[in-house]
């Protein structure tokens, strides 16, 4: 019972800083507010931190399904809130903090083993270093891709039941969002090539044809036209939006959905 208190407390800052988000809207000093949610939440990133640091690194590498979204979830809090710390993206906290209270307490209640062979390979950990960055970039992208919907909603329509902040002008938040992506992309190229390069190595074949790979693939090429599409016609608005939701969805198959069909349906 006692191991369960440091997952319920960062769960609980978490909750607590995304409830009183909801609830001091419009009614305090969002500059005061945004102060004070910032140091809240580095203590929550702090004990997270820790809480990854022995659920993964006890023995070996224990990359799970449970302890994988949970390091995920932390990247992500830690994306927004250092790009917080520039933009006002205070109501991205609705978007970011629940689901990141949830993957804490699904670490604890989990507690799955799935320790990693190849740690003594450089090139195993650099691919699985850069894939985990890159699936933390993508994930903070949609939900400021769904950041920005509401935004949108919120220009054309003059009542909305959605308590929300003012927002940065939609000019800047589209600038952040294509700046994501586009380090994302980076990332998941190098992905890609490294985890070629590493299957070349220890399998004798540089693409094995999987779920995994193909999905990987498939959002490689949708981020890929999404940047090419607004470099070549100047995309945005709803169309960024979508490309890069859909992209999102599809790299969740390739990594989330692979991970829980092995490890939680099949048991490997």
């Amino acid at each position: 019972m006692v191991a369960l208190i440091p997952f319920l407390l960062t769960a609980l800052i978490y909750s607590l800083v995304a409830i009183d988000f909801w609830r001091s809207v419009k009614t305090s000093d969002p500059v005061s507010r945004r102060k004070l949610h910032s140091r809240v939440l580095a203590i929550g990133l702090l004990l997270h931190a820790g809480l990854l640091y022995n659920a993964m690194f006890t023995e070996g590498l224990n990359l799970s399904f449970d302890n994988a979204l949970s390091a995920i979830a932390w990247l992500t809090v830690l994306i927004y809130w250092v790009n917080n710390l520039r933009y006002p993206l205070q109501s991205l906290q609705a978007f970011v903090l629940p689901p990141a209270a949830f993957f804490v307490l699904l670490q604890y209640g989990m507690h799955e083993n799935h320790v990693l062979p190849y740690l003594g390979n450089p090139l195993f950990m650099a691919h699985l270093v850069i894939a985990i960055l890159a699936y933390s970039l993508f994930t903070f992208a949609a939900l400021h891709a769904g950041l920005m919907a509401f935004a949108e909603r919120k220009l054309h329509q003059k009542s909305s039941l959605s308590r929300l902040p003012e927002f940065p002008p939609i000019i800047v938040m589209e600038k952040l969002l294509f700046r994501v992506i586009a380090l994302g992309f980076f990332l998941l190229t190098l992905t890609l090539l490294s985890g070629a390069l590493f299957s070349e190595q220890i399998f004798g074949q540089a693409l094995k044809f999987n779920h995994k790979n193909l999905f990987a693939i498939i959002s490689w090429l949708v981020y890929g036209g999404l940047l090419l599409g607004r470099q070549a016609y100047g995309w945005r608005g709803k169309t960024a939006i979508r490309w890069t939701l859909s992209g999102f969805v599809i790299l969740l198959l390739a990594y989330a959905g692979t991970k829980f069909v092995l490890e939680i349906l099949l048991n490997r």
